[in-house]
């Protein structure tokens, strides 16, 4: 047991995955990066700057607006390769953190306003980058681990993400409330670039794999609007799944900007909402995962449709008596966690029943790309319907209306899922990694899938 939950394998205490150790290695280091770079302290960094609500918007919804990116970078493979293609992202990613290293070192007490148009440039350069590499690293991943430890590679992979994940938020809060917060914020976009720098050193080290066959993008591009339009219970099931990302992705982002600019609340406290969120995660997932052979995937749906029902509730409920009340906010980001771990989970086992196994790719990764990207758009939008008067602040009322859209909507959404048609018995779900955590990481199969890498290259390949 203890060498199956070890998240750093060696040659003596796990054999089997100590080869593959650097592609472990590799996911802790980067979400050390992503987390500061484009999760809750961003949002508290922008705030700092005097960002807007739509601005804060904007710049968070550069990773869902970018996802169709990954799909014109996978038709890239056949020229460059999984490796190439990879390192190219992941290496371009971390420089585009000397703006706000920089920002946050100069540490101005009035900030002028360039500084926030100079943040959401980097942040749009950031997600690009990224997005270029993504869209290869799964199938790279794939086809370089051997069948019989891959299920435990992935697992552990998830592992060393959440990991890597809470340590980093929980480093953030003592840094906020032990430092100024220039002070502070310095210290983590440098220790983001850090992760950035050690997570591309265990790419390296990572062995190619040959490189795929051509792409058909007519194909993509044919079937595409078919499979979007076309009668059935996959576009049935897209389109409620686009509505679900449309009500949930902005709340992640405002009820944090709120927290800051309209409560009043420390940067320290809502880090520590923040952890609270992906213990719910992990808690809905843990919670989920021996019942969802037996009950099939639409109870779980209908579950987070009910947590989100009380999220719009419970938040209404801060915003109109106040969101100082004790330990409340991290209750409600507890069950925002669990909401959206139990939905993600029970969508991955949803789409391996709905889709028959070779006909999967191109679905499941247009159903990531216009889900992820249909969430940054409502993001966005919902960022400039929430602007208060004077920069940073929110208009409460908005807010209100924003819970209320949200309360409505699964309520509709309801009898929608309750109507699923769901296959039964067991299914090898759809979950690779970090997509508990990164949902949008459902574009990679149309690499993983589609292009169907061959075995990897022999050790003394050119590629390598």
């Amino acid at each position: 047991m203890l060498k199956r939950l070890n998240p750093f394998p060696t040659q003596k205490n796990d054999p089997e995955l100590h080869p593959y150790r650097h592609g472990l290695h590799f996911s802790f280091f980067n979400a050390l990066n992503w987390q500061i770079g484009i999760g809750t302290p961003m949002v508290l960094f922008m705030e700092q700057l005097g960002a807007s609500s739509f601005q804060v918007g904007l710049a968070y919804a550069f990773t869902f607006l970018l996802t169709p990116v990954q799909v014109v970078a996978t038709a890239w493979l056949p020229r460059y390769g999984f490796k190439r293609l990879t390192l190219l992202g992941w290496g371009l990613r971390g420089w585009f953190l000397i703006v706000p290293v920089v920002l946050a070192v100069w540490g101005p007490a009035v900030p002028p306003v360039w500084t926030i148009y100079a943040f959401v440039a980097a942040m749009f350069c950031y997600n690009l980058s990224r997005c270029i590499g993504v869209g290869a690293i799964v199938a790279w991943m794939l086809a370089w681990v051997p069948e019989p430890v891959r299920g435990r590679y992935f697992a552990m992979d998830q592992l060393m993400s959440a990991l890597a994940s809470v340590t980093t938020l929980g480093v953030s809060s003592l840094m906020f409330a032990a430092l100024p917060a220039y002070t502070a914020f310095s210290l983590q976009y440098l220790s983001a670039g850090a992760g950035a720098w050690l997570a591309y050193r265990c790419l390296v080290r990572v062995p190619d794999v040959a490189r795929p066959g051509a792409i058909d993008l007519r194909k993509v591009l044919v079937e595409t609007p078919r499979l979007m339009l076309r009668r059935g219970s996959f576009r049935h099931y897209l389109w409620m799944a686009v509505w679900f990302m449309v009500i949930s992705t902005p709340m992640s982002p405002f009820t944090a900007y709120y927290l800051k600019a309209g409560a009043g609340l420390t940067p320290a406290r809502i880090v520590l909402f923040t952890i609270m969120q992906y213990l719910g995660v992990i808690a809905g997932t843990a919670f989920m995962r021996t019942r969802i052979d037996r009950t099939g995937a639409r109870p779980f749906f209908l579950f987070s449709l009910a947590l989100y029902a009380l999220l719009a509730v419970g938040w209404w409920g801060l915003l109109h008596f106040g969101a100082g009340i004790g330990a409340v906010p991290g209750i409600l980001y507890f069950l925002m966690g669990m909401g959206s771990g139990c939905w993600n989970a029970a969508n991955m086992n949803y789409l391996a029943k709905l889709l028959p196994e070779q006909e999967r790719a191109l679905p499941v990764a247009l159903h990531a790309a216009l889900t992820s990207f249909m969430g940054g758009v409502a993001t966005v939008l919902w960022g400039g319907f929430l602007k208060g008067g004077a920069a940073p602040s929110v208009d409460v009322v908005a807010f209100q209306v924003f819970f209320g859209v949200t309360l409505v909507s699964t309520l509709v959404l309801f009898p929608v899922v309750a109507c699923l048609k769901e296959k039964t018995g067991a299914v090898e779900p759809l979950i690779r990694g970090e997509s508990l955590l990164r949902p949008f990481r459902g574009v990679t199969y149309l690499a993983s899938l589609f292009l169907a890498p061959p075995p990897t290259r022999p050790p003394d390949d050119p590629a390598r």
